[in-house]
């Protein structure tokens, strides 16, 4: 029986994009709204919530687990206050295949995009069972991409079988350069920007030309993912979406390292300008707060979707 997973109620007004004159209020509001940062089992321990004064908090430590080796271990260490960030974005309605990228496409630990990641995987192996996913996998899954639930996340990840399973979904879904994070830390998947829009491709590309990857999904799977990116809590509603109206969808990711204090802040999804749309992926690291790293990733969307828009 093919996959269709049950639809999901009404949307609420909580998950609508918040007036621009609201955006500090929407930053300030996400830690607390979040509670912890991305990580799995054994997450990093709550920051201040204010991310205006998050930098200047004790920093948080993550918990790896036995023999394992720390989060900031595991990533290139960046000077202080030395942001890095690249976009990537494309014309969905456009004839052009492969996305512009301003800056280095390099890869970025994913934070809690990669969500959108393991729900795009969960589906593909539903799809191959035959079956839809379980009332208590639709539930976690409205969790992990609504609100980015990350005990939901923690459980997806188990059922899709950790980075082995990732990694198996994402060579159907056309990725090509990311690598799933060590045991169950999903958040620390690596992921390039360019690679993020081949994922948004196999969620938001319905064209019959579609190469492989954006057909993998079926027409039901595809509408559930894009329908709980469309209803992200507003607190989270930041992001690609400020390059935009309001016909937005998106996953963000936030994570500060427990040795350096510095943030990673991403945001992908698509948008609409101009009456066309734009399928962005903006990924950084190094920033010194969570309100620069939101400011930085809305500024490179606004700037690569102005750049898109003018060709």
């Amino acid at each position: 029986m093919p996959h269709r997973p049950s639809p999901l109620p009404h949307p609420q007004s909580a998950g609508r994009r918040r007036p621009h004159g609201g955006r500090a209020a929407v930053r300030a509001g996400v830690l607390a709204a979040a509670l912890a940062t991305l990580f799995a089992a054994g997450s990093l321990a709550p920051a201040a919530a204010n991310p205006a004064s998050a930098s200047a908090s004790a920093s948080a430590s993550a918990s790896m687990g036995p023999g394992t080796a720390t989060a900031d271990a595991l990533a290139v260490a960046r000077p202080q206050g030395k942001a890095r960030v690249t976009a990537a974005v494309v014309d969905l309605d456009g004839t052009g295949r492969e996305p512009a990228v301003h800056g280095d496409d390099t890869p970025y630990d994913t934070a809690s995009i990669v969500k959108v990641d393991i729900l795009a995987t969960a589906l593909l192996q539903a799809q191959d069972s035959g079956h839809d996913l379980t009332t208590q996998e639709r539930a976690q899954a409205e969790a992990m991409i609504r609100r980015s639930d990350n005990t939901a996340a923690n459980a997806l990840w188990r059922r899709i079988g950790l980075a082995p399973g990732l990694e198996a979904g994402n060579k159907r879904l056309g990725l090509t350069s990311t690598k799933g994070g060590p045991g169950v830390k999903w958040g620390l998947t690596r992921t390039t920007a360019s690679d993020q829009i081949r994922l948004l491709r196999a969620v938001f590309d319905t064209r019959p030309t579609s190469p492989a990857g954006s057909t993998a999904l079926n027409a039901a799977s595809r509408s559930y993912l894009r329908t709980l990116m469309t209803r992200v809590v507003g607190e989270q509603a930041w992001g690609v979406s400020a390059a935009g109206g309001s016909g937005w969808a998106l996953k963000n990711g936030w994570l500060q390292r427990n040795t350096t204090g510095l943030w990673d802040v991403n945001s992908v999804g698509r948008i609409m300008a101009g009456g066309h749309h734009y399928l962005v992926a903006v990924l950084s690291d190094g920033n010194t707060s969570m309100k620069d790293g939101v400011a930085l990733v809305e500024r490179e969307a606004r700037a690569a979707v102005t750049s898109a828009t003018a060709h």
